[in-house]
């Protein structure tokens, strides 16, 4: 067992099943005599690795065969580029929502290769924060595709709903919620995701793009950066990152003897309806900022009403046990990350610890 609970927004923790199963085949995967770090990436023995990570996560999101499934070096990041490049077309426009950091960041991306409709930015509701209504978005005509984040990370925003966006192609960056809770992969174009926070370890994106969009890019556009040429070699165009692809299928076929993942979303929600509902009950020393309709289920951000008493509490929420707790540092304050990995006894250990310093410093 281990001795602390990892709450780092990403990395993040990684299910200690995981961890042991990878410890005990680092040396010889699966009788090959070989690391599974020094394998050939288009040998037979890493083809099977590819073949059941990708069979495993089909299942667990139920992605329909009319979609391709990548995985690719750069992270989510990467994917700032990738889908103006290789969506923009003729049309050189789209739409994108605006609600945190790193949708600012994706803007600010897709307007060095064309041109951005920002269609909509948080708001205030009751003094909370709050993600407009679709209704209230202006929405091109003509964009190529339509970009949102489903969960901001940093401020622990996020969208209850799916965008309706008709015959235009919806993208959506599921860094911090993908595999937290069912997703209709028919109403997106693409869903990519870093896999630092609900995949595996650092160091590679997924992407789960719908057939038609697998198209010749921008000129110009890096060969890397293609999804046509990485859709055409599987992903093997150069040299994967072998070593977190097979962490990913270890973290997938967790998930499937764990339940999957409506299984796993029952319990995110417990987790985060236990913190969400402690805060309200503790008479304002514990808020949000955010609107209820818009917290995150994975990324929950804690204000305390003495900005004063936050450095003690993370100070002694490490020596209960209980690490990575500051807030991001555009923001500050304190955020708990609750992904997959965190069991339900670690928010329990953080309610209580929450519990025993408000107490002491009321």
């Amino acid at each position: 067992m281990r001795k602390v609970f990892n709450f780092s927004a990403g990395p993040a923790m990684l299910p200690e099943d995981v961890l042991r199963t990878a410890q005990t085949e680092l040396l010889d995967w699966h009788g090959t005599g070989m690391s599974i770090m020094e394998l050939g990436h288009r040998g037979a023995e890493f083809k099977q690795v590819i073949e059941q990570t990708e069979t495993d996560l089909r299942e667990l999101m139920s992605i329909p065969n009319n979609y391709r499934v990548l995985f690719l070096a750069g992270g989510a990041t990467a994917q700032f580029a990738m889908v103006p490049l290789n969506l923009f077309g003729e049309k050189k426009i789209a739409d994108y929502v605006d609600t945190g950091i790193w949708s600012k960041k994706a803007i600010a991306e897709a307007k060095r290769y064309g041109t951005v409709n920002v269609v909509a930015k948080i708001e205030q509701r009751d003094n909370l924060i709050f993600i407009p209504h679709q209704e209230q978005w202006q929405l091109h005509k003509d964009a190529a595709y339509v970009h949102y984040t489903p969960n901001e990370t940093i401020e622990g925003i996020e969208f209850n709903w799916v965008p309706e966006t008709g015959d235009i192609p919806l993208v959506g960056d599921m860094s911090s919620m993908i595999l937290s809770r069912p997703v209709d992969i028919t109403k997106y174009g693409i869903i990519y995701a870093g896999a630092q926070k609900n995949i595996g370890p650092a160091g590679i994106a997924l992407v789960i793009i719908r057939d038609d969009l697998v198209k010749e890019a921008l000129p110009h556009t890096p060969t890397l950066y293609r999804y046509q040429i990485e859709a055409e070699n599987q992903s093997l165009y150069n040299t994967p990152p072998t070593f977190n692809w097979y962490m990913c299928g270890l973290v997938f076929a967790w998930m499937k003897q764990k339940g999957g993942v409506k299984a796993f979303h029952e319990v995110n929600k417990r987790k985060a309806k236990k913190l969400y509902d402690f805060m309200e009950q503790s008479q304002g020393f514990y808020f949000s900022r955010i609107h209820p309709e818009c917290r995150s289920m994975m990324n929950v951000v804690i204000n305390i009403r003495n900005e004063a008493l936050i450095e003690s509490f993370l100070k002694e929420a490490t020596k209960a046990g209980l690490t990575n707790l500051k807030g991001h540092r555009t923001v500050g304050g304190i955020r708990a990350s609750i992904y997959n990995a965190m069991p339900e006894e670690g928010v329990d250990k953080l309610i209580h610890f929450m519990s025993e310093f408000a107490h002491k410093n009321a």
